[in-house]
């Protein structure tokens, strides 16, 4: 459930938040949860703004002190990496602008040198450098673990009309009747909070989500765990995930805030082609922060 306090409310966590960081800033300069507040009251806002004027007002004034300590310096430097001994490239930036400039380093350059290798990061001239440091891979196996670096995820299945329509074997692996209908769900835990989460399902090959958004679908049965809508004031009464995409291979949940705690997400899927398949992981993650992530074991999924 979600609950809007009135303008006139006198609890703010933002208004709380832009105080503590006006107090870090003055206080204790090189904390390092400064940059992160800046960017908790930033993604805070809704259509370029605050709740109220009394937010508004706030956080207007720490980021105004947050630029002042840290931002004023118009950005004229030159940023360089080395990876080892291998000068990895570098880039100019000068002035105020949105610009990214990303340098890639193939994996088989990392592959083949093994060991640890020093990666260095320099600037010179003035000016503030953000960046980031991110690894694409790919696993060598396809049974995975699961995995919290910020999210915990875990799925199951389980028959919607017949119970023995799924069942799992003492290895784990699933097996659906073809043609039944199977529910899926996802338990999503965050130990804080997270800004702009996405939550991706991707589906084993023979199972098709039904979208209850289109008209050929049809009735979707309901989640029996599902709590009922109550009466006229249903509308204080919201699922966590702002908006939902169901794709041919894959079903997808977002946010742009979720607060710290636990979230179940569930969908109904159909299983349409017989045969052994392999499900991936569920996936959460900062869309715009990567690195916090989470993901369930993977699945194996026998259509017969």
């Amino acid at each position: 459930a979600a609950t809007m306090p009135p303008a006139g409310d006198q609890s703010s966590d933002r208004r709380a938040d832009a105080v503590i960081l006006e107090a870090l800033i003055t206080d204790q300069p090189q904390n390092d949860l400064i940059p992160k507040l800046a960017r908790g009251l930033l993604a805070h806002r809704v259509r370029g703004r605050w709740l109220n004027t009394q937010e508004n007002a706030f956080v207007l004034l720490a980021l105004k002190r947050y630029f002042e300590a840290y931002e004023e310096v118009t950005p004229d430097f030159v940023a360089r990496a080395w990876l080892g001994a291998q000068y990895a490239g570098g880039h100019e930036f000068r002035g105020r602008t949105t610009e990214r400039h990303a340098i890639d380093v193939p994996m088989h350059y990392l592959a083949e040198r093994g060991g640890t290798q020093e990666l260095l990061l320099a600037k010179d001239g003035a000016g503030r450098m953000y960046y980031r440091i991110g690894l694409r891979y790919a696993p060598r196996e396809l049974r995975l673990e699961p995995a919290d670096y910020g999210f915990a995820v875990e799925r199951a299945y389980e028959a919607v009309e017949k119970p023995g329509d799924v069942r799992r074997d003492p290895d784990g692996t699933w097996r659906v009747k073809a043609g039944a209908l199977v529910r899926v769900r996802l338990a999503l835990v965050a130990p804080s909070r997270r800004y702009h989460v996405a939550l991706v399902d991707p589906l084993p090959a023979g199972l098709e989500p039904l979208n209850p958004e289109l008209a050929v679908t049809g009735s979707v049965p309901r989640d029996p765990d599902e709590a009922p809508r109550p009466g006229g004031w249903w509308w204080w009464v919201r699922p966590w995930y702002e908006h939902q995409n169901m794709r041919d291979e894959r079903v997808e949940a977002f946010t742009p805030l979720l607060w710290e705690g636990g979230y179940n997400y569930s969908y109904v899927a159909r299983a349409t082609t017989p045969g052994a398949f392999v499900a991936p992981p569920a996936r959460a993650e900062e869309m715009y922060n990567p690195e916090t992530f989470g993901r369930s074991a993977s699945d194996r999924m026998v259509v017969e």
